[in-house]
């Protein structure tokens, strides 16, 4: 008997076949398939043509920063050494109003009672000029403002003695020349070891910013350097490769780079040339003429405290032999002026020199007559008036040389420093041109 098979439920299907796995790809497979397209761009002859168009492009902007930057800090060196430079002088005048204003005190003493009004004004004005002048120092530097303001109470001290030692001299009181020495050596104890200490400060800035006008030379040579070598070698490697002798586009911004490099360069080398001439000639006088100033004013209360002191005034007359070789020595440093102004202080000596013979031989009286200018025929304060006036007209012109030359430096500079960045920016721009052409060729 034959049996027939049965056929499956309707409703059956075949078991669903389970999809294949897929590969599984190692991690620098996948990797190198992300890579590939970067790694294509660089490839052959077109790449290395993008790798120098790169290249070529951030050295030249790269150049342009360095530019900037050396003309920015050498412009910059400038203006803060013609700044420091003005605050050195306005500390050294607020020395020279203070020696000046005790020099007043100290031989307006020698006179007794009241004494001559025009010496006390010019007490006062020297004294109002120094403070004007510590405010005006405080606001320009900010970094003296706490050595500015102690030397300020020093001062208001000062005064305070100088005023006591006035009020008993009217009077005819012994006491009064204790207060005098006590206001000189304050000011000399206290006072003007603060004044030194900001000229000192003031002096290694100045320094410094005359050293920092050339160091703008080293951004702008090294960066054009670099950026030239690598023009040069851009420009070579396609010649050899697309036989042609020159890209016109890149060589421009070449040019564009090496004259921007030669012109800068000469135009630094020619401000750190001008400021080194300046520090060496009116700053070097400038500062001569000051020291000068300031020690004849305190070899000048040095011959009027040897007086007061009436044979024991050995140390005093001592300080101001110290303080007349400084003056000689400075004015040796003085060109053209600086044969007249010995002469006058070379007078001056003279006068100083008969004043001490004659105390020494016993006519104090007389030697107090040539100290505060009543003798007639010979007068200390004449002498040294001239020298102080002659010395003050030829320290105005010092210092306006100082200013002056040193902001002609500063402007006589090209505008490279705004102008650096856009003429990097043109070179990039004049080296994709070129090689855009050559990239164009194998498209």
């Amino acid at each position: 008997m034959t049996q027939t098979q049965s056929a499956p439920p309707a409703d059956w299907s075949p078991p669903a076949q389970q999809p294949a796995t897929p590969a599984v790809q190692p991690p620098g497979a996948r990797r190198a398939s992300a890579q590939s397209p970067i790694k294509a761009w660089f490839e052959g002859t077109p790449g290395r043509m993008r790798a120098l168009l790169i290249l070529a492009a951030v050295m030249s902007v790269v150049f342009g920063a360095a530019a900037a930057q050396g003309f920015s800090q050498s412009e910059g060196a400038l203006t803060r050494a013609e700044a420091n430079a003005a605050q050195l002088v306005r500390i050294q005048a607020i020395h020279t109003n203070l020696v000046s204003a005790n020099a007043d005190a100290t031989n307006a003493f020698l006179v007794g009672g009241l004494e001559p009004p025009e010496q006390r004004q010019h007490f006062v004005d020297s004294m109002a000029e120094a403070a004007r002048l510590i405010a005006e120092a405080a606001t320009a530097q900010p970094a003296d403002k706490d050595a500015l303001g102690a030397l300020n109470q020093t001062l208001i001290t000062y005064d305070g003695l100088i005023e006591q030692a006035r009020a008993n001299n009217r009077q005819g009181l012994p006491i009064g020349s204790q207060y005098l020495k006590d206001a000189n050596a304050l000011l000399q104890n206290d006072s003007l070891p603060l004044v030194k200490a900001l000229v000192q400060a003031n002096e290694e800035r100045v320094g410094t910013e005359f050293d920092g006008v050339g160091n703008g030379n080293i951004w702008l040579l090294t960066g054009g350097l670099l950026t030239l070598v690598v023009f040069g070698f851009t420009l070579r490697w396609l010649a050899r490769r697309t036989h042609r002798y020159i890209n016109l586009p890149i060589a421009a911004g070449a040019v564009l780079v090496l004259l921007t490099t030669l012109i800068g360069g000469f135009a630094l080398a020619g401000a750190s040339s001008d400021a080194a001439d300046t520090h060496q000639g009116a700053y070097d006088q400038t500062l001569a003429l000051s020291r000068a100033r300031i020690a004849a004013y305190d070899a000048r209360s040095n011959e009027s405290l040897t007086l007061i002191a009436r044979g024991s005034g050995d140390a005093y007359e001592q300080a101001y032999q110290e303080s007349a070789r400084v003056v000689d020595d400075q004015l040796s440093k003085v060109d053209g002026v600086g044969a007249t102004l010995e002469q006058q202080w070379k007078d001056y000596k003279e006068i100083h020199a008969g004043i001490r013979t004659t105390d020494t031989g016993g006519n104090w009286e007389k030697a107090v007559d040539m100290a505060i200018g009543r003798d007639p025929q010979v007068s200390s304060v004449k002498a040294f008036s001239a020298f102080d006036e002659n010395s003050a007209t030829q320290l105005k012109s010092t210092s306006g040389e100082v200013h002056t030359e040193l902001i002609s430096a500063r402007d006589g500079l090209p505008p490279i420093g705004w102008l650096g960045l856009p003429i990097g920016i043109a070179a990039a721009l004049l080296a994709a041109w070129g090689m855009s052409q050559r990239l164009g060729e194998y498209r």
